[in-house]
């Protein structure tokens, strides 16, 4: 058994509560922006004090509509800036969040809203509302539901014209450090989600201490985040809330859509993503080279750039040589590619899976470090994460400052922490089996380093036994052949089978792209192309390179192409896109078979 921790950096209020972060900011920083809303398609700057008052005028609705201490209030809309502007409303009135995923289906939606005794709900548009008021019979508890598009904020503005200052004061202040803040439901990998609570004390002991760990980069009136996850996803209310503890600027977007566009207006100097962002822009970016006739220019530079980043690690650092050539790629690529990022930033964060080291080394080589971390919705996000002034590429950093990682003699990752959720809401069973003495048993394996540096192989639910005994941990090759261009999703099969397979699909925004330079015909889908033999020796790349980073016997010797791509829509995905492997295994036991037919 193995463990590490560090020092806090950052003192839990224990009379606190999350509506304090706004009062502070209001009394200590007036006038400096904390947050920016898109008005007209243009971003405005909305000040420490206007927030405040905003804020407070939504708490005065929601507490005249009888949001009473304690209540549970959904909220479920796409990133806006009505969402974060709600969430402390709610706090402010005394209550407790809880989000919804604004994909959710009518069966989720009742679930979630039910399970936690909602009395009150806000959405966003007008398909949320009928989602709503479809399955709106069976939730009793549930008493009001407002609709932003439809002029929430306004009416809660009207319905709380009578109510006092003073109330809010009150109600803000009754929540206590240990009180929840919040109950955030898991993805439901395996089954129905489950509420995890956490409380405002898992939230201060988060923020708190990635904010002074990582003080550079939340420099207030100089550093800015643009926020594009979703904030019913634990890592989107990590990036909320610690920009405004620092307090640094925050804007919200709704999707990654017009990502590019909206990093190029709004500048930020800090990105938290997920590596299918990173992995975009570096395969958009190669793309692009590619048909533009400098593909070979851009690979050279990308080589450069990795070759350079591990120099950086070695005692000696990079070369005369490589320095000279790493200057002249960033004069004709390094620069283009940080302007894409928005041209002011030097880090990301980057969460929920593992960016891979080869793509690392790569953004560290073009200027932009992206600092990868590792965290679970009980863990409040990120439970360990790199630091910006000692970043070990490959590993997902040291613990939260505060908190202790343990390697259990099974190799399971253990946590403790301030940092971890109370229980599962309604679920006293299921606490039990995850919380034991104050630890949380994570059910990922992994490994820590002489520094604490942590590495995640997999999960011990997903382990797969081949015919032979060979445990194989499939996110270790999964990950590596996703990061190619062609690759939407894989998954690894060959539980109690002779050899590793994989059923892989194909990304439909790169495919396009891919036919027209190697001469497929206009309109070429994943069905009609699936047994080409060029497809099928681009796909075969991605394999080999997944090969590469695991022994022989947990390699993929064969895979299937599927016609169609996993979705959260199809039943395949959770809204924060992780692989249902049970529904994808029964939904293509034909195709796992075929893999496996002489």
């Amino acid at each position: 058994m193995r463990e590490f921790s560090l020092p806090a950096l950052y003192e839990v209020p224990a009379d606190g509560n999350l509506t304090d972060i706004v009062r502070r900011n209001a009394a200590q920083h007036p006038d400096v922006a904390v947050i920016a809303r898109k008005v007209g398609g243009v971003w405005q700057d909305v000040s420490a004090t206007a927030f405040a008052a905003e804020v407070h005028a939504a708490a005065k609705g929601l507490i005249a509509s009888g949001v009473q201490p304690g209540d549970r209030v959904g909220l479920m809309s796409r990133t806006r800036y009505e969402w974060t502007l709600l969430d402390f409303a709610i706090w402010s009135a005394g209550a407790v969040t809880v989000p919804v995923y604004e994909t959710s289906s009518p069966e989720q939606v009742q679930w979630i809203l039910s399970d936690s005794g909602a009395t009150a709900c806000v959405v966003e548009l007008d398909g949320h509302t009928a989602t709503v008021e479809s399955v709106r019979e069976s939730l009793p508890a549930l008493k009001q539901v407002w609709q932003i598009e439809a002029g929430a904020i306004e009416e809660l503005g009207r319905l709380g014209k009578d109510v006092s200052d003073a109330t809010v004061e009150e109600r803000g202040s009754l929540a206590k450090a240990d009180d929840p803040a919040t109950i955030v439901y898991t993805s439901g990998t395996t089954g129905r989600p489950k509420g995890c609570v956490l409380t405002h004390r898992s939230f201060f002991a988060e923020c708190g201490n990635i904010v002074e760990r990582l003080r550079p980069l939340f420099r207030t009136g100089e550093c800015s985040v643009l926020l594009f996850l979703p904030l019913a996803h634990v890592f989107g209310r990590l990036v909320q809330i610690a920009p405004m503890m620092a307090p640094i600027k925050l804007g919200n977007v709704p999707d990654i859509k017009n990502l590019t566009d909206e990093l190029a207006s709004f500048r930020p100097t800090l990105i938290l993503g997920v590596p299918r962002v990173f992995e975009k822009v570096y395969n958009s970016a190669r793309a692009k080279a590619q048909a533009d006739g400098k593909g070979k220019i851009f690979d050279k530079a990308a080589d450069t750039a990795i070759a350079y980043s591990k120099a950086l690690d070695t005692p000696s650092g990079p070369s005369l040589g490589l320095k000279i050539k790493h200057k002249t790629f960033d004069k004709l690529v390094y620069s283009k590619l940080r302007a894409v990022l928005g041209g002011r930033g030097e880090y990301a964060i980057s969460g929920g899976a593992p960016l891979g080291e080869r793509l690392g080394h790569f953004f560290r080589g073009i200027g932009f470090t992206v600092l990868e971390g590792y965290g679970l919705t009980e863990s409040c996000a990120a439970t360990a994460f790199n630091p910006w002034d000692r970043t070990k590429i490959g590993t997902v950093g040291q613990p939260l400052p505060g908190s202790v990682i343990r390697i259990a003699d099974d190799g399971e990752v253990l946590l403790h922490g301030e940092h971890l959720f109370t229980g599962y809401w309604n679920n006293p069973g299921a606490t039990a089996e995850a919380l034991t003495d104050g630890w949380f048993h994570t059910g990922d394996i992994g490994t820590l380093d002489e520094d604490g540096y942590l590495r995640i192989t997999g999960r011990k639910k997903e382990i797969i036994v081949t015919a032979g005994g060979k445990n194989v941990a499939p996110a270790v090759i999964e990950d590596r052949i996703r990061a190619h261009a062609l690759v939407a999703e894989c998954m690894v099969v060959g539980d109690g089978r002779p050899f590793v397979g994989a059923l892989i699909t194909i990304d439909d925004e790169f495919l396009g792209r891919w036919a027209a330079e190697h001469g497929k015909p206009a309109g070429s889908t994943a069905a009609s192309l699936r047994e080409d033999p060029d497809l099928t020796a681009a796909i075969q790349d991605a394999v080999d390179d997944g090969n590469a980073a695991v022994s022989k016997a947990e390699s993929v010797r064969k895979f299937r192409i599927l016609s169609s791509q996993f979705s959260e829509e199809s039943g395949h995905l959770t809204p924060s896109l992780k692989l249902k492997r049970n529904v994808v295994a029964k939904d293509y036991a034909d195709e796992i078979e075929a893999i496996y037919q002489k």
